[in-house]
């Protein structure tokens, strides 16, 4: 008798959110085949799927894809998202809203002002995770206009002050993005947001082990964006 292969972790968990019989395997994929160009989990259709479901935001014409109670059974025992998004703990910014997904699609991971450089183990780990063992191919680092995070960061680029509890530290993993745009020219605040959210996708292109191996091999692309509040608009760039 034919021993059978060992699965591995990442099969086990795939096949562990699939098989969870005729019913639920049918409500899991209708919705995202019927959304999804030819091209699958591939980093420009699933970028391009984000974009519309975004325009859609704005429009107000949302499809609002698997939001019902049921739709969510499927998916109790596994998941398989197809991008992870890093970005800000406002509460005005959520990627599933913003980009008219629904459970499941995302893999979301939120700290303030969506830094990523010295962020630690628990933010760089998560990230890690999305790709090695739920095997995304797409990371999109987030930030958003007015981000207070980065305002408090150009209030106290100078300053010598003492902010209380954590918050001096988290200031200060975005002073370097401040720093590089402080004398360019236009508003100082977009600029900021745009250079931190810059070091975040550079950061993690060069994230080793697991990161930076799978850039390299061109199975991931990670691309940063912006987020407007007043036009809802996310613009992607990278």
């Amino acid at each position: 008798m034919q021993v059978p292969k060992p699965v591995s972790r990442r099969e086990f968990m795939r096949l562990s959110g699939l098989a969870v019989g005729a019913t639920g395997l049918a409500l899991s994929t209708m919705g995202r085949a019927a959304d999804l160009p030819t091209g699958g989990r591939d980093a420009d259709t699933v970028l391009a799927q984000l974009l519309e479901g975004n325009k859609r935001f704005m429009k107000g014409d949302l499809a609002h894809p698997r939001r019902k109670p049921e739709d969510f059974v499927p998916l109790a025992e596994g998941q398989a998202p197809l991008t992870a998004i890093v970005c800000c703990a406002d509460s005005r910014v959520a990627p599933e809203l913003i980009f008219d997904q629904g459970v499941g699609d995302l893999f979301v991971v939120r700290v303030a002002g969506n830094v990523i450089t010295g962020a630690g183990d628990s933010v760089k780990g998560s990230i890690e995770y999305a790709v090695a063992e739920l095997d995304v191919r797409l990371i999109l680092v987030l930030g958003h206009s007015q981000c207070g995070a980065v305002k408090a960061a150009i209030k106290h680029i100078d300053a010598k002050d003492t902010l209380p509890g954590s918050i001096g530290g988290l200031v200060d993993l975005i002073r370097p993005a401040v720093a590089v745009v402080k004398n360019k020219q236009g508003n100082i605040l977009d600029n900021a947001i745009k250079a931190n959210v810059e070091r975040g996708v550079e950061r993690l292109k060069r994230l080793e082990p697991i990161l930076a191996g799978s850039v390299k091999k061109g199975t991931l692309k990670v691309v940063g964006a912006v987020y407007d509040l007043h036009s809802g608009k996310v613009t992607a760039f990278g």
